[in-house]
């Protein structure tokens, strides 16, 4: 899977995806995923959100870009038609105390079983080793999780610990990388 570094807009692009920034226009998008039970299952605690409160994650996204420009999610667009199929990027997470870095990607259903959770993560992990330099990186995923749990150890991630975060468990699966570049989950 071959991943290019793009401009700060365009995050990178994979061989099926360009990731690129939320924009206002996507917002009916974010409120798909954020309103969508399946979705939203195995994220936070469970419940899906209002219009405000998909507003309020899409600012919180927004902020997310001026605090740290090369982090943050971005939305999954298809290359072959330029629809939507999710977001995925790297978010700061605060686990145990600790500040981590999270390799995160949701898709929408219809597109799920089309490998391209596999393909988002794989290249946010390439990213943040080749273009930030980071070694380490964690998955958070909700036990039930399964094929989150797939996706995080198809990329080289293993399961680390179970930590409580919002009054549920959650599965940490981390990924050091070795100084010689090699991976180690």
């Amino acid at each position: 899977m071959k991943s290019r570094v793009e401009s700060p807009g365009k995050l990178l692009q994979s061989e099926r995806l360009e990731f690129r920034i939320y924009r206002d226009e996507d917002f009916e998008f974010l409120c798909s995923l954020l309103g969508d039970p399946q979705v939203v299952r195995f994220i936070g605690d469970g419940e899906t959100r209002s219009r405000s409160q998909a507003y309020e994650f899409l600012y919180w996204i927004y902020r997310s870009y001026k605090e740290a420009p090369e982090t943050g999610l971005r939305l999954l667009v298809r290359l072959e038609d330029g629809k939507p199929v999710g977001h995925a990027g790297l978010v700061q997470q605060t686990v145990d105390g600790a500040e981590e870095l999270e390799i995160g990607y949701w898709i929408a259903p219809q597109y799920w079983g089309l490998g391209y959770a596999k393909e988002a993560a794989a290249s946010i992990r390439d990213y943040g080793i080749e273009r930030l330099g980071r070694k380490r990186f964690v998955s958070l995923i909700q036990p039930e999780n399964k094929a989150s749990r797939k996706v995080a150890e198809s990329i080289g991630m293993g399961f680390e610990k179970a930590v409580s975060m919002g009054g549920k468990e959650v599965f940490v699966y981390s990924l050091d990388v070795a100084e010689d570049g090699g991976k180690k989950g």
